[in-house]
């Protein structure tokens, strides 16, 4: 399903040798501060494309303990093991995204969706429905900037987002980003979706 050209390979090479500019070192301030709110701990999380997982860190040690990690590259996945020694096994997912099986009640986005091309969207959408039980909701945050070099990452508009989403979800919220990590100021996002009882296609 994935972009040849952006398969697992493609990842791990990037991985080995460091060209990670999306990881922050830390959980970013959107996440954590939308985690902060969230008063039911026992909701079944979802963070695709999480690579070393600052956010699946940050979530599993103030109390979600059904927190799931996915990637398709294996090695950060092993850092991320070899880091969280109490982390549940089969909460860690070394698997293509659109390959994934599972039902969760929130799935958060965190510089995974501007890492697919956009020939994907549509299938992420659907594939972000299928995820989520009924009222699960997918929040995070995502580029509203288009960039001037080819991605990844992959940047978009409101607009293009509204009606992308539209299809499949409520649009609780997609607004500016008000608490973006310093790099990422104005250039941001963040958006809040509710699975869609029926769909508007």
């Amino acid at each position: 399903m994935t972009n040849n050209l952006l398969d697992e390979k493609y990842w791990t090479t990037r991985y080995l040798n460091k060209s990670t500019a999306w990881d922050a070192g830390e959980v970013t301030l959107p996440i954590k501060q939308y985690l902060d709110q969230l008063i039911n701990k026992k909701i079944k999380i979802l963070i695709p494309g999480a690579g070393n997982g600052h956010e699946v860190i940050y979530a599993f040690e103030n109390g979600f303990k059904s927190v799931h990690i996915l990637d398709i590259s294996q090695t950060p996945l092993k850092r991320f093991e070899e880091t969280c020694l109490d982390f549940p096994k089969d909460q860690i997912h070394h698997q293509d995204f659109f390959e994934h099986e599972g039902q969760y009640d929130l799935i958060l986005e965190q510089t995974f969706f501007c890492a697919l091309p956009p020939i994907l969207r549509i299938e992420y959408v659907n594939k972000m429905k299928e995820l989520l039980k009924p009222n699960g909701k997918l929040v995070g945050v995502l580029f509203g900037i288009d960039f001037e070099k080819e991605g990844p990452p992959f940047g978009g508009d409101r607009e293009e987002y509204q009606k992308l989403f539209s299809r499949e979800f409520e649009i609780m919220k997609l607004e500016p980003c008000r608490n973006s990590i310093p790099p990422r100021i104005g250039s941001e996002l963040f958006f809040m979706l509710r699975k869609a009882q029926y769909s508007r296609t």
